[in-house]
């Protein structure tokens, strides 16, 4: 029987049938029924073949007899959300089936994986029958485009990486102290002041409206939502360089170029702070199709808790007004928050207290531990790039973690999701970023997406070799951790 390629994440159930394998060749289709929000999908299943075997792959939007074909379809028309699927390859056909457009773009994905190159050069898929599923709805990764500005380019470059591993949602964290990188219509000196430079007076950048919809398209196509985030209160001296009525003095702050936190900050008794606040979170609501809006909220270190109280307040009412819902980093969890919100756990050494409270209370938490989810961390000392505040992250410690656990005393069903993080102060291209994201992204994923009594690191470990190969033919930096035995 031929070996089934080792896939990542790994799914609920593969089952090798023994039967002749699927081999594409020059009358391979891709058949699918002609709804619109299943063109974009089929096409990017055509695109997929077409780049793997060098030849142009045909749609047809009819169901045909004919073997040869790549089957996608919908089983119901209710599944909006459901990430499920069923994949079944034969000699004759391969067919693709879920409940959702997202299903759909997972099976996909699997396909990609499952495709192998012959001795006499043909590519085949083997004869399988998968039933997959994620374990969590949101499956995150949230990168700084702030403090190095990341080109949309190479932004699509890393989406589709996430999409390879079936990661869900990219939050770009967009605004801090080095720079303002997306276009707001309310605010235009955002961008004309406050986006030219980034860490150690690098050069900056930052997304027009029509950049940041085409990224939002592009990621939408492979089942990758984008949540944007304005991170307010703190982290604010990109905002207050352009605009100076948002301090006491009115006088705009200079621009920031260091890596430095906590000195920046808004100012609940100032009229301009909730004007700015109203105005950009509703710019930025109409720009996201998506439900969510992060407001940041994180180490802000110079403010008493009520001001900080009220500017949370003030940023949710926002964004709820705008007709999202809200999305903070941990130290929200301090102030009183409607059910629903989501909490962004990212610092383990503090006190579990807060985060029980606010679960009890409706909360939910999306789990980013810095000690393991941020990928900006140092493999180990050696490493030349990243940062070292939350230890080093071999693939093992990306890989071994156990997200409903984490925070003692939080039921498991207050979970959210997984994301990891990868901050840029170190990180000036997408060669940086890859070499940190590969191969610890694939160990999140899996963590996100495969039920704990399926994930094994010893099984982990022979299953990553195969991204190897995979990861230099797209030309990427990667990181050959010691822990695995690359071919």
């Amino acid at each position: 029987m031929p070996a089934v390629p080792a896939l990542i994440p790994k799914p609920a159930r593969l089952e090798a049938t023994g039967g002749d394998p699927f081999v594409i060749s020059e009358s391979t289709t891709v058949v699918v029924n002609g709804r619109p929000d299943l063109i974009g999908i089929a096409v990017l299943a055509a695109d997929l073949l077409g780049r793997v075997t060098g030849r142009s792959i045909e749609i047809r939007y009819a169901e045909s007899d004919a073997p040869d074909v790549v089957r996608l379809r919908l089983t119901t028309a209710d599944g909006e959300g459901d990430e499920s699927y069923k994949l079944v390859s034969n000699a004759g056909r391969v067919d693709l089936e879920a409940r959702s457009p997202a299903g759909l773009v997972r099976a996909i994905v699997t396909l990609r994986q499952l495709l192998t190159t012959a001795p006499d050069g043909s590519l085949r898929v083997p004869a399988v029958v998968i039933e997959d599923a994620p374990r969590y709805a949101w499956r995150g990764l949230s990168i700084d485009v702030a403090r190095h500005f990341v080109a949309k380019r190479d932004l699509k470059v890393i989406i589709g990486l996430m999409a390879h591993y079936k990661l869900n949602v990219l939050h770009l964290h967009l605004t801090d102290d080095q720079g303002w990188r997306l276009q707001v219509r309310s605010r235009p000196q955002l961008t004309r002041l406050s986006s030219g430079t980034s860490v150690n007076g690098d050069p900056g950048g930052f997304y027009t409206a029509d950049d940041y919809a085409d990224i939002v398209a592009f990621a939408s196509v492979r089942g990758v939502r984008v949540v944007p985030e304005i991170d307010v209160p703190g982290h604010v001296n990109a905002a207050t360089h352009a605009y100076g009525n948002l301090t006491p003095s009115g006088e705009p702050t200079d621009v920031y170029t260091g890596i430095e936190v906590g000195f920046s900050r808004l100012y609940a008794d100032l009229p301009a702070t909730g004007d700015f606040l109203r105005e950009v979170f509703a710019d930025v609501a109409e720009m996201t199709p998506g439900d969510y809006v992060h407001i940041g909220g994180d180490e802000v270190l110079t403010m008493e808790p009520a001001e900080y109280a009220t500017l949370v307040a003030a940023a949710s009412d926002a964004v709820r007004a705008a007709g999202k819902k809200v999305v903070g980093w941990q130290e929200i969890a301090s102030t009183p928050l409607e059910p629903g919100t989501v909490v962004q756990y990212w610092d383990t050494r503090v006190d579990p207290a807060p985060f029980v409270a606010a679960a009890e209370a409706g909360a939910l938490l999306l789990m980013s531990p810095g000690s393991k989810a941020y990928l900006d961390m140092k493999y180990d000392a050696s490493t030349p790039l990243g940062l070292e505040w939350a230890g080093h992250i071999e693939l093992r410690d990306a890989y071994d973690w156990e997200p409903s656990t984490l925070v003692p005393g939080v039921p498991a069903e207050s979970v959210i999701g997984v994301e990891a993080a990868i901050w840029t102060e170190t990180l000036r291209d997408l060669p940086a970023l890859t070499s940190m994201l590969l191969p610890r992204l694939a160990a999140i994923a899996e963590v996100a997406w495969t039920e704990p009594e399926q994930r094994d690191w010893e099984d982990f470990r022979t299953r990553v070799v195969g991204q190897g190969p995979f990861w230099d033919r797209l030309g990427l930096s990667w990181y050959r951790s010691p822990q695995v035995d690359w071919r």
